[in-house]
């Protein structure tokens, strides 16, 4: 008797340690293989992308790693067409500032590196100078000879800063008006990109046919006039003002201060007149027309913003492999761990330059405890992708791709039943009828011991 429960005890015993051998024997003889490593790619511009690829297998380990990756390639192009330089040649500009450097020397300087700058291999661009003050012959004063042609348009960067260094200033007076007219003359008739920086230290006090008296009305319309006038025909106008000490200060010929009548001409930094307009002290000067100017006629910043990346999985990865970060969002946030609501992770971006990629990679590991049923299927890593982003020109753009890696997981054959669900119901079908047969064979001795 006691024999038989031994041996009914042995094959339970028996029966459980096959089972918990089972799994941990298939952990160990499967083998993973990559099946498929295709690179999903999302264009975001004519240079930029989103990619999603396998970037490295430790089938061993029964692990592979994958990289999330957003590059903005594109490149800010260099301004192209005509700019004209209209640079104030007034006496004032040989006042010294409050640094000691003379005005002129500052910022005619500081206009030769800007041109240097413009032109460093820029083909596409070429650049004219204008001066203007008032004519040192009285009987010309007040006419379109108040300004003077310094140099042609031209590309060759040297050639233009020698021209600037030979400007002198001596006019006596501030036409600003003779020299927008004539530097807006020097343009040529190709429909391109045509810009005017106009660098001054002086409140203008002449206009062509007014000059009596100084600071005229007539003088202020005039000079507005003639900015409007050369934004509305498509002229992108800059314009720096220096040298003010005194705004309150109401010269002869008006009742208006410096402050009224340059706001009337130039209007303010935040409402211009005509395109910018930058109203500066001595000291600013250089960052000014090097830094802000040359900003100014660059293309727009191209900028991928407010970029949501969402990467989804499918149910047998997330339920048979273990998901983990192998290197963190080098920009932007990103989900902590899977979303187990939909299967996603979630990666946010607010900004990427130009220039700028973002990376992110984690890896995914097969459970020692995976369902066996997933054996020999082709498993995608991931179900899709869906990206929103704000392209270029800030409009918001959606995009998705279900394209992914595949893996396959095999099992040698084996003298067993193949490992799993099957394997388990044949041990199962086996434990119960070992059972059975005991039960019968010790309920067969016991009515035998009765008798």
């Amino acid at each position: 008797m006691k024999k038989k429960i031994s041996l009914i005890l042995f094959t339970f015993i028996t029966l459980i340690l096959l089972i918990t051998n089972l799994s941990l024997a298939s952990y160990s003889t499967v083998t993973m293989t990559v099946v498929e490593e295709p690179v999903c790619t999302i264009e975001l511009g004519e240079n930029s992308q989103f990619e999603k690829r396998l970037i490295e297998k430790n089938l061993n380990n029964k692990e592979v790693t994958l990289q999330l990756q957003v590059t903005n390639n594109e490149t800010s192009i260099k301004p192209t067409g005509e700019i004209m330089l209209v640079l104030d040649n007034s006496d004032s500009m040989q006042n010294a500032t409050s640094t000691g450097e003379i005005r002129k020397d500052l910022v005619f300087e500081s206009a030769q590196a800007l041109v240097s700058n413009l032109l460093e291999d820029n083909t596409q661009l070429q650049i004219g100078v204008v001066s203007f003050s008032t004519n040192t012959d009285m009987s010309k004063e007040a006419t379109i000879e108040d300004a003077s042609i310094v140099s042609s348009l031209s590309s060759n960067a040297t050639e233009l800063n020698n021209a600037i260094s030979n400007i002198e200033a001596n006019g006596p007076r501030t036409d600003l008006q003779a020299g927008l007219l004539l530097a807006s003359q020097q343009f040529s008739e190709e429909d391109n990109n045509k810009y005017m920086i106009v660098l001054t230290d002086g409140v203008p006090n002449v206009a062509i046919g007014s000059n009596n008296p100084y600071y005229s009305d007539t003088t202020i319309t005039q000079t507005k006039e003639q900015l409007q006038t050369l934004e509305a025909d498509g002229i992108q106008i800059t314009t720096m003002l220096t040298g003010i000490d005194d705004e309150s200060y109401v010269p002869n010929g008006t009742d208006k201060n410096f402050g009224e009548i340059i706001e009337e001409i130039f209007g303010t930094p935040e409402n211009p007149t005509a395109g910018n307009f930058y109203y500066v002290t001595d000291d600013q000067i250089e960052t000014t027309i090097t830094e802000n100017i040359y900003n100014d006629l660059l293309p727009v910043e191209k900028t991928l913003t407010n970029i949501v990346i969402k990467d989804y999985f499918p149910e047998e990865i997330i339920d048979n492999f273990d998901f983990a970060y192998v290197s963190d969002a080098n920009i932007g946030e990103i989900s902590a761990e899977v979303d187990t609501s939909d299967n996603s992770i979630t990666w946010t971006i607010p900004e990427l330059a130009s220039g700028q990629t973002a990376t992110v990679q984690y890896s995914l590991k097969l459970k020692e405890n995976f369902d066996s049923s997933i054996v020999d299927k082709i498993l995608d890593t991931n179900e899709k992708v869906d990206i929103t982003y704000n392209d270029f020109d800030g409009v918001e753009q959606s995009k998705t791709s279900d394209v992914t890696p595949k893996l396959r997981l095999t099992e040698p054959p084996a003298v067993l039943p193949k490992a799993g669900t099957t394997l388990l119901i044949g041990f199962g079908v086996l434990a119960i009828g070992l059972l059975i047969f005991s039960f019968i064979k010790l309920k067969t001795l016991n009515d035998k011991m009765k008798y």
